[in-house]
């Protein structure tokens, strides 16, 4: 039910309350005073009060253009596709060409040309533009407005392509709908694939130019390149970098990784008048975050650079992960640098604890038959960790078994415990090596986390354990009873 508010409104409006007819209509567009939201209705006011004031015989015409100046504001924010068909179409279709005709760049004249626009070109709008194409045709206009186009359909469609590019040049609410309806409806060229032919086998320039305009991100690519002489070239023209810059951009809209490493490289270049070491830095991560190569190189390495002032738990952690990914994609300089980062520990007969890692190794397959206790278990499955990457005895007391393993390599931090003791951070090379924390993380995720104890207590039980491995497991040794494992 109306409220009483709504009603004493539509009262005023049906005598003929210029005010109120505007405030009935924005009641329908807003849905004030619990009105259902009706934009046709909403016109079906903006009507009536605009030819109250026109009909009006004020000596002060500045008065009545002021009027209908509030009029069209409001014209302008009603979706016109939405009120095709309505009595009162031919006066929304008017208004918003003698909005659109205007020179202004004013929020009125901008929405009107979107409408505009958006009714005459969306794709979603084919079956209205077929009706309104037989409307158009029958010159239904309202004579007090003057500027509607003396145009057909088609005519009208090219002036809306003409407010769509304006719309997505400059700033405003309507930029990025506009944006997007444009990329809609860009042509499904299927000269396409000859245009790029044509230019890997003969390397028509011509050719190279339509594909990019066509939107072939290959051949955007392409073009930037050439343009930037990132194939060796010295380019000193901002001139031929700012072309590329724009190329390479429009590439990078595809979420081409070759081309955001290109970009960063323009902006690092001194004669590029968008010089940005900050911009180029933000390229060359996202290429890098798109699995290019040299990029993930050069992040990893800027972030090695900058690890003194990094405020990340571990120092050099993320560098070693981006020159990681670099090295499982065979570039070689990343292989020097991520020896520095991180330390190497692929042969474990090398280390000090191999023998007894063997002995623990031998516990754990039976430890379905020996039944011992739980701390000890956990303490085997730490000895053959250590042995895997070449522990100390303190880290391979200490260690969190569960926090080791990352990705690409183990980070030893015992610092909670002995703060002078720096983390280390070892390559993960082999299956043994996973296959060891595997295993450790599985007994470890199920276990009491202070079942351990304390340093002391772990030290005690260290040498309890080793001793019991010597004598159960080493050549030559005797079993052990279960009153000994006590």
């Amino acid at each position: 039910m109306a409220s009483r508010e709504f009603l004493k409104i539509l009262s005023s409006a049906r005598l003929g309350d210029v005010l109120a007819q505007q405030k009935l209509a924005q009641a329908y567009m807003t849905g004030a005073f619990k009105t259902p939201i009706q934009p046709a209705n909403a016109l079906i006011w903006l009507e009536k009060s605009y030819f109250f004031i026109t009909n009006q015989t004020l000596e002060n015409q500045g008065a009545i253009q002021d009027e209908i100046s509030v009029v069209f504001a409001q014209v302008a924010n009603i979706p016109l596709v939405e009120t095709f068909n309505s009595p009162a179409f031919g006066f929304g279709w008017g208004s918003f060409w003698e909005l659109a005709v205007r020179t202004t760049q004013d929020q009125p004249t901008l929405a009107a040309k979107w409408q505009l626009a958006n009714l005459l070109m969306n794709p979603a709008y084919e079956e209205t533009r077929s009706q309104l194409a037989d409307w158009v045709s029958k010159a239904i206009t309202v004579p007090s407005l003057k500027k509607i186009p003396n145009l057909d359909l088609a005519g009208m469609q090219k002036l809306a392509q003409e407010y769509l590019e304006e719309l997505s040049e400059i700033e405003s609410p309507f930029s990025a709908s506009a944006k997007e309806l444009l990329i809609k409806l860009q042509p499904k060229n299927e000269s396409l694939p000859s245009l790029w032919k044509a230019w890997l086998e003969n390397g028509n320039e011509e050719a190279l130019l339509e594909a990019a305009e066509l939107g072939l991100t290959v051949a955007k690519l392409t073009l930037g390149l050439r343009l930037a002489q990132l194939d060796g070239g010295d380019t000193k023209s901002n001139a031929s970098l700012k072309k590329a810059a724009h190329w390479l951009e429009l590439a990078t809209n595809d979420g081409d990784r070759d081309a955001w490493y290109a970009l960063g490289e323009i902006y690092r270049r001194p004669q590029f008048s968008g010089y940005s070491a900050a911009e180029s830095d933000r390229c060359f991560d996202r290429a890098a975050d798109l699995s290019h190569a040299q990029a993930q190189l050069r992040k990893g390495a800027n972030l090695w650079r900058k690890r003194e002032k990094s405020d990340e738990k571990v120092r050099g952690l993320q560098a070693s992960y981006w020159v990681w990914q670099a090295h499982q994609q065979g570039v070689a300089e990343a292989k020097e640098l991520l020896s520095k980062i991180l330390e190497s520990c692929p042969s474990p007969k090398l280390n000090e604890w191999f023998e007894l890692a063997q002995y623990a190794e031998r516990a754990i397959n039976h430890h379905a038959e020996r039944k011992f206790d739980e701390d000890w278990l956990l303490l085997c499955h730490r000895i053959v960790i250590a042995n895997q990457f070449n522990f100390s005895k303190a880290e391979l007391l200490l260690c969190e078994v569960g926090q080791l393993q990352h990705e690409h390599c183990v980070v030893v931090d015992i610092r909670w415990e002995l703060p002078k003791i720096l983390p280390r951070l070892i390559q993960v090379e082999t299956i043994q090596q996973r296959r060891a924390l595997l295993a450790a993380g599985k007994v470890f995720a199920g276990s009491d986390l202070d079942i351990e104890g304390n340093l002391r207590q772990r030290r005690y039980r260290f040498d309890r354990v080793t001793n019991w491995l010597k004598a159960s497991f080493s050549k030559g040794s005797k079993s052990q009873t279960d009153a000994e494992l006590a």
